[in-house]
């Protein structure tokens, strides 16, 4: 069972089966889980995980061993032989007891989420929620994992098509949704009937090894779900091994760029979600409080550490006159731990970050003349004086030349352009070479059935913000957003974790023509 009481803000408790300690004195490492054990590993070398907040190291992972990637992909391999022969219902009732075991332990994952990556607790919980939402949908998996049929083809021959699993596939996780993005994974991927290798972030790895414990304790069998900590050579490992069929990512470009040419090139198929520059279109006959709450909230929250954060604001006419009114609204937002009542903006993940999008911010403003209408930059918090916090910024006077256009900032930054029309603000959208979501702030019709017909952009949003599919539908980012053709959960995310396998039938009377030398026309007659 997991602990019953919960830990402080900075550390863990010492109840967690995956928790490993030589002494008490020590700093916990986290430990492996394959093949239905929480296992030390012999690595020799061990990366620090940090409280944001604090810079504090609260934890380390191991860099597992060759030996025991190749253990764990075994094991996984082993226990697909039965897996695979499990009945849709019982993969899908074990899902359900899950489900409920997720949202027994929210708040405990929760915390754990943002102990290691920094987000407040009501935007943890979010991270849980909309993972909990795919384990849903992977409760009445079986509608989208049946084949088709079509009865007599030729006379006495049917022809059927069946969805079946591929066997071992890993996963990648990025540091930002330590629990939703995993639940993307392997919930699907285990209810479609294949066995998985969990990479989570080196960065946040609990809420994987705490879902892992769930998934235990929901009936999941012993080498179904194995999670193995690692950088690079995990990485490699999962695009190497001839044991593992598919390979899930969502992180950043290079990273997933990489994951998606080495795993295809020794032919496993490879679904990575990259990078990201939302744009956000507001027409001036937009609802003005709404749309700039919308906005604010959408760009700074989670410290814009989203792939979905609006990054890009551009101001159609005369809505330009609003950008006063976004400048009040972030100076209301609260920067601080996220375990703090009140906050709304935690901390960036990593100094590395925090240098990153300050030195972005320096360069647009010193040597590109960029407008800095809100400076979060040099921001303290009480009590927190070593914490990776960066306060709500707005830059204006942006061109698509700028470096904070150009780059994916990744912090709690917005970049602000002015146009004429909307047939700009579209041209400007399309041009830009990611395609992960966007949005326009409307009240007419007209003007949003022109844009969402003619913006070349995989998930638009009228109104609405942050435009993230539910999971009975799949994510759809396109254009420089994805490697691969296939996207996560609902339908697609199905037909990427099964294989397709056609049979055709011939049950016609004993003495009839089975074939000759001819090339088969089935109904000719």
């Amino acid at each position: 069972m997991l602990p019953s009481k919960l830990f402080s803000t900075e550390s863990y408790p010492n109840a967690y089966p995956w928790l490993h300690r030589d002494n008490m004195d020590d700093i916990p490492t986290l430990t492996n889980y394959i093949n239905g054990e929480f296992v030390p590993s012999k690595a020799t070398s061990f990366i620090e995980v940090k409280n944001p907040a604090k810079n504090e190291i609260i934890s380390r992972v191991p860099e597992s061993t060759q030996q025991e990637l190749e253990y764990a992909a075994l094991c996984a391999k082993e226990a697909f032989v039965t897996w695979k022969e499990v009945s849709i219902q019982q993969r899908q009732r074990i899902m359900f007891q899950y489900q409920a075991l997720i949202r027994q332990h929210m708040s405990e994952l929760s915390k754990l989420i943002t102990l290691e990556q920094g987000k407040t607790l009501e935007d943890a919980r979010g991270d849980v929620f909309r993972g909990l939402e795919v384990v849903e949908s992977a409760c009445m998996l079986g509608q989208y994992i049946k084949g088709e049929a079509l009865g007599n083809i030729a006379n006495g021959m049917d022809m059927v098509t069946l969805q079946q699993p591929l066997g071992v596939c890993a996963g990648v996780a990025p540091f930002n949704f330590p629990a939703m993005i995993p639940l993307w994974m392997f919930p699907v991927a285990c209810t479609a009937g294949n066995t998985f290798l969990m990479k989570p972030s080196e960065k946040t790895p609990a809420a994987s090894m705490m879902l892992a414990h769930l998934a235990q304790q929901a009936g999941l069998p012993n080498g179904v779900l194995n999670v193995v900590h690692g950088a690079v050579d995990t990485v490699n490992f999962f695009c190497d091994s001839p044991l593992i069929k598919a390979i899930s990512f969502v992180g950043g470009n290079t990273a997933g760029q990489y994951i998606h040419a080495r795993g295809t090139a020794n032919g496993k198929r490879v679904q990575a979600n990259l990078g990201a520059k939302n744009h956000a279109t507001i027409l001036p006959d937009a609802d003005r409080a709404s749309t700039v709450k919308a906005i604010a909230g959408a760009a700074f929250g989670a410290a814009g550490q989203r792939c979905m954060a609006l990054s890009v604001a551009i101001f159609v006419g005369e809505s330009k006159e609003w950008m006063e009114d976004l400048v009040q609204e972030a100076k209301t937002l609260k920067v601080g731990s996220g375990f703090d009542d009140g906050v709304d903006i935690g901390p960036l993940i990593t100094p590395q970050s925090k240098e990153r999008v300050c030195q972005i911010i320096d360069i647009s403003q010193s040597k590109e003349g960029v407008t800095v209408n809100l400076d979060g930059r040099g921001i303290q918090v009480a009590g927190y004086e070593h914490g990776n916090f960066l306060g709500p910024t707005i830059l204006s006077g942006v061109t698509p030349n700028n470096t904070c256009y150009v780059e994916e900032i990744f912090g709690p930054v917005l970049v602000c352009i002015n146009v004429d029309s909307l047939d700009e603000a579209i041209a400007l959208t399309n041009a830009n070479p990611y395609g992960n979501g966007c949005a326009i702030f409307t009240q007419c019709g007209a003007s949003a059935r022109k844009f969402q017909h003619e913006v070349d952009v995989g998930q638009v949003g009228i109104n609405v913000p942050i435009p993230v599919p539910l999971p009975f539908f799949s994510f759809s980012g396109s254009r420089g957003s994805i490697r691969g053709d296939i996207h996560f959960y609902g339908k697609q995310g199905v037909q990427f974790y099964t294989q397709t396998k056609t049979v055709i039938s011939n049950w016609k009377d004993k003495g009839s023509n089975l074939g000759g030398v001819r090339m088969p026309v089935f109904g000719s007659k």
